[in-house]
């Protein structure tokens, strides 16, 4: 049975459909309060996945995310730096990247944790973004979630601060070159670009490919009815749950 992680404290909300997602797949998920692995009442070692959720953690004060990475970051970075090197697998969803990015675990590049080289700011719209987004996929990249995920996908997204933006002109042809974008919009035109994302960047992974982070929800569209469009002409093959089923079966083989 694989173990799976369900971060939960301070305004993270999508814990219960993130459960939900792994249980699906026939993993064995808990939802944690971050204060239970801060305390030692529970550990990271005992589980082989860990997922940050989607939220609004401590009401995105200081900037969405930064505070629970900051939390994460100086209390848990040990953990999380054996959690890592163990090669086990990572997934934040909105706010849950937001942290990843901001705690400096993703991307991560030269193998450089806890050091941020990007970041997710205010949706270039001013405004606070909900409606269903189309995807296209990086057939190459390296990332474990996405294997064989048929494209596009369409995920809800539910964000004020969704766009992505890389540190520096370097930064981001690195990303491109080394094939870390997961996912991007499409088209990459708002309103489905809801944020002004550079490149249209809705997702991305470090090199191992173990850890991943995107903007939108896949928790949410688990099943083929979850989609608003299901009964027309959506694919009842394409839903997010393969993201979650890829996780499991990598756990199952290699840990």
């Amino acid at each position: 049975m694989v173990d799976v992680a369900v971060i939960t404290g301070y305004g993270l909300n999508t814990d219960y459909e993130s459960e939900e997602a792994f249980r699906l797949t026939g993993a064995d998920p808990v939802r944690i309060h971050i204060n239970d692995l801060i305390s030692g009442k529970n550990s990271l070692e005992n589980y082989q996945i860990m997922m940050v959720p989607g939220g609004f953690s401590y009401g995105d004060h200081l900037g969405s995310g930064k505070v629970l990475a900051n939390k994460f970051r100086f209390n848990l970075r040990d953990d999380l730096k054996r959690f890592i090197e163990a090669d086990k697998l990572i997934i934040g969803v909105c706010n849950g990247f937001q942290i990843l990015v901001k705690m400096g675990i993703l991307p991560a590049l030269e193998g450089e944790y806890f050091s941020q080289s990007v970041t997710i700011t205010y949706n270039k719209s001013g405004q606070f973004e909900s409606r269903w987004v189309s995807m296209k996929a990086n057939q190459t990249s390296p990332c474990i979630w996405t294997k064989n995920l048929i494209t596009p996908l369409d995920a809800p997204v539910r964000h004020g601060e969704g766009q992505f933006i890389p540190m520096n002109e370097a930064i981001l042809q690195k990303l491109w070159d080394r094939n870390l974008v997961v996912f991007t919009y499409d088209p990459n035109t708002y309103p489905n670009n809801p944020n002004g994302s550079t490149d249209g960047i809705a997702g991305i992974c470090n090199e191992s490919g173990l850890i991943f982070g995107m903007m939108p929800h896949p928790e949410c569209h688990l099943i083929p009815q979850h989609h608003p469009q299901w009964a027309r002409n959506n694919n009842p093959d394409t839903t997010g749950l393969v993201i979650f089923k890829n996780a499991v079966e990598y756990a199952k083989k290699n840990l």
